[in-house]
């Protein structure tokens, strides 16, 4: 698969940029949703304990629990976005979303508690393999790179707002346990905070179009043609129809989950297994430990709740500031070169925090205590691989997951990939309180550093460039 020009200017001369523009940032809240849902459970973790009086095992499910929800989510949504449409699926997703942050925040129970961290996980699920495919399904290819790579700035946003949010609820209480307005603790409001997002997501939901796409491939030409010319112009949707259904022609088919395996040789197609290995090194990195378990980790190496919940705070503002390195980047260089050098980074910065843990020693307490020295080569790499983090694996997976599926089995090849990415994200972050009780710190770390090299090797032989192609020319 070779790379192509980038599409024309004169191309789009009749574009409603704006439009694209507007309607991709409505699709990218649902990856702030996704963000805040993910990091909110950060300064949460001693209330749940308090509340529900969890064991170690107990905390680490309730934590994930939201987790096992996110792969059904991906799972399904891609294949109820082939049956009712990405904006569809969107909506019920934001209906999620809000019955999600009501239900976790009143929880009394740890089972009722799980059950509204499951519904919030079908949401961002299926919010994380929609919106940006969404997003490639209605952008031009000649920045369809920057306007996705907005979703990760989204995601990273809502983590900032979350931990932020988190910080000043602890602080106004004096800590996540203590009892804020109407008598209710703060690890409650932290989760009630997010009703507020998911209402502007539902609403503004309601007045963007389907994407045109998937209502080519469902036959609804007319009303495709009508959203194309929104977009693109009179002129250019004709032709953008045309070459949709061209796309289609050889094939064309109600999409189905086997489409995935290739009839001739019945074997699953080689762009599914590269989606599924860019869905699990994403996760297999070790990313997830810092954005769930950052207030546990960094007291647990002497900071106090209040510092750790700070230093949460630092870590998302860098990564959006990484997230803007790569809007500029991502449709000039590409998206393999971000993803091999991500890669190394991350190997690098891996490699001195876990040799930094594998310095500390158990105090009196019974908790780690880092040296000085060690204590800021710790944060420093810590955050040095959270940047790099966030100017590769972090966004560019999402948008290669959202375009380099053929038209055809877009659908079922973001419900695997997705099912994948986040089964993964579940094993690391249930198995990380294991890992921290058994091997430690310094052990946890090392499997994310092998992770983060091999994920190196990954890039450069099997991932295939994508940046300037148009929809209709991806091969499967």
């Amino acid at each position: 698969m070779s790379s192509v020009p980038l599409v024309s200017n004169a191309a789009a001369s009749g574009e409603n940029t704006r439009f694209i523009i507007l309607i991709s940032c409505v699709a990218t809240i649902g990856g702030f949703l996704f963000g805040f849902d993910s990091g909110v459970i950060n300064g949460t973790v001693d209330g749940l304990k308090q509340t529900f009086h969890s064991s170690s095992a107990g905390i680490g499910f309730e934590v994930a629990s939201m987790l096992l929800g996110c792969a059904v989510g991906a799972f399904f949504a891609g294949r109820l976005a082939d049956r009712w449409g990405r904006r569809a699926v969107l909506i019920i997703a934001a209906v999620l979303f809000l019955f999600s942050a009501l239900g976790a925040g009143a929880a009394h129970s740890s089972l009722a508690f799980i059950i509204a961290r499951v519904l919030g996980g079908f949401a961002v699920g299926a919010a994380s393999v929609m919106s940006p495919a969404y997003i490639a399904e209605v952008a031009s290819a000649r920045y369809r790179g920057r306007l996705a790579t907005v979703q990760q700035i989204a995601i990273i946003s809502g983590l900032f707002c979350a931990f932020l949010s988190n910080f000043l609820l602890a602080k106004a209480a004096g800590a996540s346990t203590e009892a804020l307005w109407l008598g209710q603790a703060a690890w409650r409001w932290m989760f009630w905070m997010q009703a507020i997002p998911s209402l502007v997501f539902l609403l503004l939901l309601l007045a963007i179009p389907e994407s045109p796409r998937y209502l080519v491939v469902k036959g609804r030409k007319e009303q495709a043609l009508h959203v194309l010319t929104r977009l693109y112009g009179t002129q250019e949707a004709q032709l953008k129809q045309a070459e949709i259904e061209a796309s289609l022609s050889e094939d064309h088919h109600r999409p189905r989950l086997s489409d995935l395996i290739n009839r001739a040789t019945g074997k699953i197609r080689p762009i599914v297994w590269i989606g599924i290995g860019l869905a699990t090194f994403q996760q297999l990195v070790g990313i997830n430990v810092v954005f769930y378990y950052g207030a546990v980790l960094w007291q647990a190496v002497g900071f106090s709740e209040n510092d750790a919940l700070l230093i949460n705070v630092l870590s998302g503002a860098l990564s959006i500031g990484a997230c803007l390195i790569t809007v500029l980047l991502i449709d000039r260089i590409g998206r393999k070169p971000l993803l091999w050098i991500g890669s190394a980074g991350m190997a690098v910065s891996l490699a001195l925090v876990t040799w930094a843990f594998a310095s500390a020693s158990v105090d009196a307490a019974g908790k780690l205590a880092l040296s000085d020295g060690m204590g800021t080569l710790a944060l420093v790499a810590a955050n040095v691989y959270v940047i790099f983090f966030n100017m590769s694996w972090g966004p560019v997976m999402w948008v290669m997951l959202g375009e380099m599926f053929p038209n055809q089995i877009r659908g079922s090849g973001l419900a695997v990939a997705g099912a994948a990415q986040w089964t993964s994200n579940f094993a690391i972050t249930v198995t990380f309180p294991i890992l921290l009780g058994s091997i430690g710190l310094a052990g946890a770390y090392g499997i994310y550093t092998v992770a983060a090299a091999l994920s190196v090797f990954f890039v450069l032989k099997y991932v295939y460039e994508t940046k300037g192609r148009e929809l209709e020319q991806m091969q499967g």
